[in-house]
Parts: structure tokens; C-alpha cells; sequence
């Protein structure tokens, strides 16, 4: 046991100094940083999806007043750093229009029927969830295939980007961000049947280091933490590697994202922290228990179905720019509007893609990826 761990925080250190020497320090910090959210996010079980489940059909709200601790912590930070130094850091700010509105919504069904949402989905195959390592797979190809529609979606319509701090301005827009938090917890609170409100000392103490991790991804990378555009950009360079010309796409051929296609995915913020939390998740579960694969008792179908949700998950998440984490978590921190949106339809979707588990994932017995997602 002891060697095994001693093992797991040379593995740790390794990777964090491999970032250092070919990315340089911004690449190591971001890749502890990542290893630090895999590392709460699983060894604490703080998880996005499973609590949305808990509050709805077992009026559990532990898990969810988390989330919104969580959340508020950051953006008291956040939203100061972000008027303090506007040229150097950036929100997680999108407009609100009618496809970002539907896809929330999908991606709330979909990442139901896989057990996670974004982050859940790294953490769920980082610590040898064959679900979630399933979902990965779809979740990668989907949000790709999503920056390929991305320009199609948004012609639909939608408002201008708008932000609590430019409603409000931005001490403001902090005490509204502030009281809409509030005021969710109350509904939470009220939700919550007695007993199953109070979050446990875990949970606390999860919801501090996650902030205090978001934070410092904000002042390492300049913007908030996320997790769906560096699972697009590693389709999108399978896809070329494959003969694809990619950089023919109109999102692809911006500039901003046209270099990252063709620099070494290092370069990309998103993707280190991506890589690092997968590994943490990885860390977390070694340090508890011997390795092992994790299979639910699914079906045929079920592990079909696994395979598109995911996809559908990647793709929705990209036309609804960003998942639980880059739309609602960095997005409500930073004064998105567009995030409390994302909030309201993914929310709605989820309580959808509960019901739906019955049907297209017939189990004996629920997989450990509930737990943790």
C-alpha cells in the first residue's frame, strides 16, 4: 500500500515537471492544477450531475448547496480579479440564444444516461469507469463534430454577450451574482428534505479547494477553468491526423483556433488541465483501492447507448458553449448571464435523462460512476 502511494506521487510529480521541461511553467502549473480538481473531485466525491439527480427524485441537497458553495467562493475572487486586470484575465462569458438554450437542455439528458457530465466524464474514466471511458470516446468526437455546426447553430439567433458586471457594473454585478447564488441555496434548502441538507465536512472542504483551484486556473491561464474546448481540439487533430482538412472549417480556420491546430495540444490551457484531472482521478482511486476495471451490467444497447449520449453530450456542450463546468461553474463565477441560463435548461434536461435511464441503460445494479459523477 505504501509503496503503491509513494509510486502514485512520483507518477504525479513526473507529469507536473514533463509539463515544465517541453511546455514550460504555465504547462506544469495547469497540469497540478488539473491533478488537483481530479484529486478533490473523486477522492472528496464533489460531482455536478449526481447531486442535480439527488435533489430532484431523492430531495437530497448535500451534494447540489456544494456546488453553489462552490461557485460563490470562486466568483468573490473571480469577478474582482477579472475588473482588477480586464486585458489579462477573461470570463466564461457566451450569448444566450435559442440553440445554446436546446443543447443545454440535451446535454442535461444526455449526461444523465453516462453517469457525468463533463468533468464527471474525465473523472469516470480517469479512475477506471468503463462507462465513463466509453462516454469519453463519444464525448470527444461530438464536441469536434459541434465546432462544425457551431456557426450554423448560432445563426439561429441570440441576445449579445451579456454580463452581470456590464448590467450592473462590477461591484454590482458581484452582489447580484452573490444573491442569485443565495437564492438558489434557499430553493435547495427548501427542496431538501431535513437530514439531507447540511453538507458533510467532505463536501465543505471539497467546495473550498475547487474554488481555490478555479481561481488559481484563472490567474495561471487567464481564463476560467473549463473542460469541452480541449475536448474538441484533440478531435479535431485525430480527424486531420486521419486526412481530414479541418482547417477548412470556419471555426478552425479563426486564428486563435487555427494555431492551436497545428502547435502541440500543450499549448492548449484547457487540454492540460483536462490531462491533469484525469490523472488525478486516476491518483485518487489507486490511493484508495487496487486497480481494477469498473463494468456495469449493461446490455448491448446500453453500452451503445453510453457511445451516443456521449456523443451527443460533446456536441451539445459545444453548441451550448460549455458544459457543467464552463457554462454553469465558470460561467455564474465570472457574471455570465448565459451561465445561470445554461443552468436553468441543462437542470430541466437532466431530470429528462433520469427518467430515461430505465429504458435505454436496463441495469441490475446502478454503477459505481453515480456516486462520483
Amino acid at each position: 500500500m505504501a509503496l503503491r502511494r509513494s509510486g502514485l506521487i512520483l507518477a504525479g510529480l513526473a507529469l507536473v515537471l514533463a509539463g515544465f521541461v517541453t511546455a514550460g511553467p504555465q504547462a506544469g502549473l495547469l497540469i497540478a492544477i488539473g491533478l488537483g480538481f481530479g484529486l478533490v473531485l473523486e477522492g472528496l466525491r464533489l460531482g455536478f450531475s449526481g447531486p442535480w439527480r439527488q435533489i430532484w427524485f431523492e430531495r437530497d441537497g448535500r451534494g447540489f448547496l456544494a456546488q453553489v458553495l462552490a461557485v460563490g467562493l470562486t466568483a468573490v475572487v473571480a469577478m474582482p480579479l477579472l475588473a482588477a486586470a480586464p486585458g489579462e484575465l477573461s470570463g466564461a462569458h457566451a450569448p444566450v440564444g435559442i440553440a445554446m438554450i436546446v443543447a443545454a437542455f440535451v446535454f442535461g439528458t444526455a449526461m444523465q444516461l453516462v453517469f457525468g457530465c463533463g468533468s464527471g466524464t474525465l473523472v469516470n474514466a480517469g479512475s477506471g469507469n468503463a462507462i465513463g471511458a466509453v462516454a469519453l470516446v463519444g464525448f470527444i468526437a461530438g464536441s469536434f463534430l459541434g465546432t462544425l455546426h457551431l456557426g450554423w447553430w448560432t445563426s439561429l439567433g441570440s441576445l449579445p454577450v451579456l454580463t452581470l458586471q456590464g448590467m450592473f457594473g462590477d461591484g454590482a454585478g458581484l452582489f447580484v451574482t452573490l444573491a442569485g447564488l443565495a437564492a438558489l441555496a434557499g430553493v435547495i434548502w427548501w427542496r431538501a428534505e431535513p437530514g439531507k441538507r447540511m453538507p458533510p465536512a467532505r463536501l465543505w472542504i471539497a467546495a473550498g479547494l475547487v474554488a481555490a483551484l478555479a481561481v488559481a486556473n484563472l490567474a495561471v491561464a487567464g481564463q476560467p477553468w473549463g473542460i469541452v474546448y480541449g475536448l474538441g481540439l484533440w478531435g479535431a487533430k485525430i480527424a486531420q491526423a486521419g486526412g481530414a482538412d479541418v482547417a477548412a472549417n470556419a471555426f478552425w480556420s479563426n486564428p486563435v483556433h487555427g494555431e492551436r491546430l497545428v502547435s502541440s495540444v500543450l499549448t492548449d490551457v484547457t487540454t492540460l488541465t483536462n490531462i491533469g484531472l484525469l490523472f488525478g482521478a486516476f491518483m485518487a482511486m489507486r490511493w484508495r483501492r487496487s486497480p481494477g476495471a469498473q463494468v456495469a451490467r449493461l446490455k448491448l444497447q446500453g453500452w451503445v447507448c453510453v457511445l451516443m449520449a456521449g456523443l451527443v453530450l460533446g456536441y451539445s456542450a459545444r453548441v451550448a458553449f460549455g458544459c457543467n463546468v464552463g457554462a454553469f461553474f465558470s460561467g455564474v463565477s465570472t457574471g455570465s448571464l448565459h451561465g445561470w441560463v445554461w443552468l436553468a435548461a441543462a437542470f430541466a434536461g437532466s431530470i429528462l435523462g433520469v427518467k430515461l435511464r430505465p429504458v435505454l441503460l436496463p441495469v441490475s445494479e446502478a454503477p459505481r460512476a453515480e456516486v462520483t459523477a
